[in-house]
């Protein structure tokens, strides 16, 4: 069973008619051709580190279904795509869970625009923690995200995206704490600030006239 099969989707939200409808429309949302990077594979990336950090959580099976909904929308041409998703959770899984976990969803969700949850907040800590992962991947695999990340905002000139994402990056850096699990934390956090801060050097320097290719954005 595959993190994003029905099979796994049903652990958590029923097999029903209308589970298997809502399942169909999220994986054919999360398919969308603009994505490169906001795609099944992160999706499941995010999906397998859930279950690994699960022991964590207050409700793990709320968690994973924000993990489902979390970029469920996903423009790159709009602001409001937290919002869009949370209220995509809050209609698709009417009827199919608990009107107090259908709430924990969308919160969750809101969380991933900012992902800074608050002290205690065992939930969004492992929501948060396992979408922010690929920040502390190496540093081939970085680059790899930080340039599909461009090719989903192809429609910006490399002025505006580079503008754009040294905001980003210089926000996750300003985090009090990047990753809030004990369990991650002391390996991810260093490994995730040295990409970051790397790529926020090489996008100053295009920034100030330097000559960087604009695909080299990791």
């Amino acid at each position: 069973m595959g993190p994003v099969d029905f099979e796994a989707w049903a652990t958590v939200a029923g097999d029903s008619p209308t589970s298997r409808t809502e399942w169909a429309f999220l994986v054919g949302a999360w398919s969308e051709p603009h994505r490169r990077y906001h795609d099944l594979a992160h999706l499941a990336a995010v999906l397998g580190l859930v279950d690994r950090l699960a022991d964590a959580a207050d409700d793990p099976d709320a968690v994973r279904l924000a993990a489902w909904y979390h970029d469920v929308a996903y423009d790159p041409g709009r602001t409001d795509n937290e919002q869009v998703s949370a209220e995509r959770a809050r209609v698709g899984l009417r009827g199919l869970v608990t009107d107090e976990r259908v709430e924990e969803v969308a919160r969750l969700v809101l969380l991933t625009a900012g992902h800074d949850p608050e002290p205690g907040d065992a939930d969004g800590a492992v929501l948060c923690d396992a979408d922010l992962a690929v920040l502390a991947s190496p540093p081939d695999a970085y680059a790899a995200y930080a340039s599909a990340i461009r090719l989903e905002y192809g429609h910006l000139s490399d002025e505006e995206f580079t503008s754009g994402r040294i905001a980003v990056l210089e926000r996750l850096l300003a985090l009090p704490s990047l990753y809030r699990l004990p369990a991650v934390a002391e390996d991810w956090t260093p490994r995730a600030r040295a990409n970051m801060t790397a790529e926020l050097s090489l996008l100053r320097s295009r920034a100030s006239g330097g000559a960087a290719p604009p695909s080299a954005t990791g």
